[in-house]
């Protein structure tokens, strides 16, 4: 069954995509880690307090979840990933962005632009994340529709 939700677009853009679902919190230094520091191409999730995500690929991924959490380079982490080509597809909050997410999200569209697109769109409610599960198809729409086989 398709479901189709709307949310606040952050970062345009429209990307399809496999879902991969964090029910908890994404720390994004901790997440990221080995693809910033040890060349992990695949950004391999090294956050051991996140067990939705440890030791999978988020690379290319459609990454759903609730919000952000952690440290104060978690923006710089973000932008850094896209730099070193090795970020999810696009990132899709239930809840709204944090500012130091946000602005990551959007620096990286600004200084890197279309050659890594990152779409990001949040606000996307309880329900989004209640149906999304790994490996469900996401689509993400330029309008901030995003539609989940």
């Amino acid at each position: 069954m398709t479901k189709t939700f709307t949310g606040r677009v952050v970062v345009p853009g429209t990307v399809s995509a496999t879902a991969l679902v964090s029910y908890g919190g994404l720390n994004t230094l901790a997440s990221f880690q080995k693809a910033l520091q040890f060349g992990d191409k695949e950004s391999t999730c090294g956050d051991q307090n996140n067990p939705d995500l440890y030791g999978k690929k988020m690379r290319g991924k459609a990454l759903c979840l609730p919000a952000t959490i952690g440290s104060t380079t978690g923006g710089l982490v973000l932008y850094c990933a896209v730099a070193m080509d090795r970020q999810p597809a696009c990132l899709l909050f239930s809840e709204e962005i944090d500012s130091l997410a946000a602005a990551g999200a959007i620096l990286q569209d600004v200084w890197l632009g279309d050659a890594t697109p990152m779409p990001v769109i949040d606000c996307l409610g309880e329900e989004f994340l209640s149906y999304v599960a790994d490996g469900m198809t996401v689509t993400v729409t330029q309008n901030g529709s995003v539609v989940v086989d």
